[in-house]
């Protein structure tokens, strides 16, 4: 499989490396979304980013980027689980026209009141915990400054972060410094000078070189004179969407057999799509009608009998 996070250390380790290589998942990420390059061009780049940034929190739950845009973009979002599943969804609004040439505060932050958020919401949570919550304003030309200003003023930490999409792949790789930890000592002089040179070198990286190079590739050509430890094995990124067949059946049974039978007078069918991925769902009469039946059984089934 070849979508794939990989991780490294400079042998001091003062700093971190990360690439993301997205390909069937930016592929499924894309089957039941339609939108203008320019935007798919961002969400791409959202989700490689979400894998970087949700492999680095030791956590079980999903870490959500979101981008509350006040222009085309209403909501830009990628949610990514600690086992580096992820979906995605673009909302715009339709009295906005896209130009092919938009830039990214154009899309996102024309009047200036667009905001970035970063939710971790942990799988557990007790009872009246809420999830953590970052807000920043949308500085930058990019999602990747933009993501470097949340990194730098929320989470104090030196990162510079590299994105790029296209039809056929999302990617992303990550620098990062790092603290001294785990009784290990790290030289600062040394860590400054290695972090000055590595953060040069990757903010040389174009889109370009991102897609058509493999990760390491990438990473060869930009660290080879460097000694670089491999920390963890591999991990694989998948496309997952929680939305089923099932749950849209139970959506409609909610709705209830006169707001069903309307539709049906309308349209001949109900067909829904996932609000999150996009995917379609679709009920001829007969399935609709099938619905109720199956769930008048259930009731009947579980109804105790009178005596």
């Amino acid at each position: 499989m070849n979508d794939l996070l990989k991780k490294y250390l400079f042998a001091d380790r003062s700093l971190r490396i990360q690439t993301a290589n997205l390909q069937q998942t930016w592929q499924d990420a894309r089957q039941h979304q339609k939108h203008p390059k320019v935007i798919e061009k961002l969400l791409g780049e959202l989700c490689a980013a979400s894998v970087l940034l949700a492999s680095n929190i030791k956590f079980d739950g999903s870490l959500l980027l979101q981008i509350q845009g006040d222009g085309p973009i209403a909501l830009l979002v990628v949610e990514c689980g600690s086992d580096l599943r992820l979906r995605a969804t673009v909302k715009l609004r339709q009295e906005f026209a896209i130009k092919e040439n938009a830039t990214f505060q154009e899309l996102v932050n024309p009047n200036r009141s667009g905001r970035f958020v970063v939710i971790l919401d942990l799988k557990d949570r007790q009872e009246g915990q809420q999830a953590y919550q970052g807000i920043v304003d949308l500085h930058g030309n990019s999602v990747a400054e933009v993501l470097d200003n949340y990194m730098r003023s929320s989470e104090q930490l030196e990162t510079h972060i590299r994105l790029a999409a296209d039809d056929n792949k999302a990617t992303g790789i990550l620098l990062q410094r790092l603290a001294a930890s785990g009784g290990i000592t790290i030289d600062k002089e040394k860590a400054a000078e290695n972090w000055e040179k590595a953060g040069h070198f990757i903010q040389t990286v174009t889109p370009e070189e991102q897609l058509k190079l493999s990760e390491d590739e990438l990473v060869h050509r930009l660290f080879w004179e460097d000694e670089l430890l491999k920390t963890e094995e591999d991990q694989a990124i998948q496309w997952y969407c929680s939305c089923s067949r099932e749950k849209v059946a139970d959506m409609l049974r909610m709705l209830g057999i006169a707001e069903v039978e309307s539709i049906l007078e309308e349209r001949g069918e109900v067909d829904v799509s996932c609000d999150y991925c996009g995917k379609p769902y679709h009920f001829d009469a007969i399935q609709c009608a099938q619905l109720f039946i199956d769930k008048d059984k259930l009731s009947a089934q579980e109804s105790p009998t009178a005596h």
